[in-house]
């Protein structure tokens, strides 16, 4: 194997850098004890090149166009798992059989309601409060209600918060949305599957019977899939970075909900629907294509391309087909913003300067599609996200919190302000 060190030329001190190897993947270079040994840090604004450590959960190939969950293909979990067995793999490791899946699943079911006191919490957002508002605060708050199964290095503690965490997300998000449109909260039914529970918490009303279309719950749970972990994003790191203090865990969480809401990172699929109202007609779009192309000042292509993904998004192909099997089954395929978003498909998958950049259509592109079309507004987007993801958030706190070399996040900087000076009186400014 190929040796590494970092060689200062002026002095000729040399520090050897372990090399640290994974399954798949580049290697990593321990360059933790560089400042010790030469007195500098290392640089990398982004983490773009940097490793903060080891994890068994999740892998990208974005040469390749791959993601796996504990080593099996996204693909292949979309199109023949569940979302609740899905869970079950990334917290345990390995697939369930048959009585762990069914004991997991009334795990689950049995934690989906949460404290009543947490309507008045609701009550206390504004009317027009953006849901993901919403969700910090009340995962968080959680912290106050659980404080007694909260021992971080209690592995059944730590069962119990995932379960949990898992089990309530949907019913959160759901009163969100309710508390946004004025309506009654709706209990969840445990004799629902996870998204069909979902939906009816969503949809449903007091004054009349709901009943949950299988094509809509079977969009949701593979979406789900699909979104339940990308390795180290940058809301699964700041659920990693806020953990590492021994915080509650529902805290670190709530920090995962904040990361997420960023219009780079969960907000996405909200762009996408912003950018078709830009458009704004079928017309407009072979122009707007053009203005991307000539990469006019102010115009932005969302929901094409990946920062990792250097090849088309995995999650993107399977999403694809359930987006056209959606629109199709409520009659939306001829909806003018829908009618937008299949052109846009069109030109990207046809046009040598998108496919040339592997600029294909992404998974925040086919989601806030089948969001749409099931009658979820548009500021709901990101908390379905955050649903999804709150299964490897939880499993990469346990991984985390569970390893004993796991130690406080303080990542370092280069100082760029004024040195040392003196203290001046107001007169002598």
């Amino acid at each position: 194997m190929a040796q590494y060190s970092l060689l200062n030329e002026e002095t000729g001190e040399k520090t050897e850098l372990p090399v640290k190897t994974g399954t798949r993947g580049p290697l990593g270079l321990d360059v933790g004890k560089v400042y010790a040994q030469q007195g500098v840090f290392t640089y990398d604004p982004g983490f773009t090149s940097t490793c903060s450590c080891d994890s068994s959960i999740a892998y990208i190939d974005g040469d390749a166009g791959m993601l796996l969950y504990r080593g099996y293909p996204v693909d292949q979990l979309a199109k023949q798992s569940s979302f609740i067995e899905v869970a079950y793999l990334i917290l345990n490791g390995e697939l369930p059989q048959k009585d762990e899946l069914e004991n997991f699943d009334r795990s689950i079911r049995r934690h989906t309601m949460i404290n009543e006191s947490l309507k008045r919490l609701f009550e206390g957002f504004r009317y027009d409060a953006h849901p993901m508002a919403m969700l910090c605060g009340v995962v968080g708050s959680l912290s106050a209600f659980y404080h007694d199964t909260t021992n971080n290095q209690d592995p059944e503690h730590r069962k119990i918060f995932a379960h949990r965490m898992i089990a309530k997300i949907p019913t959160i998000t759901a009163a969100a949305y309710k508390r946004y449109f004025g309506q009654p909260f709706i209990y969840p039914q445990n004799h629902l599957d996870y998204s069909s529970n979902l939906l009816q918490m969503m949809f449903a009303v007091p004054s009349e019977p709901y009943h949950v279309d299988p094509v809509a719950a079977k969009a949701l749970d593979v979406l789900f899939i699909l979104h339940a972990d990308h390795e180290q994003n940058a809301s699964t790191s700041t659920v990693r970075l806020a953990g590492s203090t021994g915080c509650n865990p529902y805290a670190a969480v709530a920090s995962g909900i904040a990361a997420l809401w960023g219009p780079a990172h969960g907000g996405a699929n909200e762009a996408v629907l912003r950018m078709l109202d830009q458009i704004g007609t079928v017309e407009n779009v072979k122009p707007f294509m053009e203005k991307v192309k000539n990469k006019e000042a102010g115009v932005r292509l969302m929901g094409f391309g990946h920062r990792v993904y250097k090849n088309y998004d995995p999650r993107a192909t399977i999403i694809r087909e359930h987006c056209h099997n959606v629109l199709k089954h409520f009659g939306q395929e001829n909806d003018p913003q829908m009618e937008l978003a299949l052109e846009l498909e069109r030109i990207a998958l046809e046009d040598d300067y998108f496919k040339e950049r592997k600029l294909y259509p992404n998974v925040d592109f086919y989601s806030g599609i089948i969001y749409k079309a099931l009658g979820i507004p548009v500021n709901m987007f990101t908390p379905m996200f955050a649903i999804a993801r709150t299964v490897g958030w939880v499993a990469h706190w346990s991984e985390m919190v569970s390893d004993t070399t796991t130690r406080i996040g303080r990542p370092r900087q280069v100082y760029t302000g004024a040195d040392i000076r003196d203290y001046q009186p107001m007169d002598k400014r």
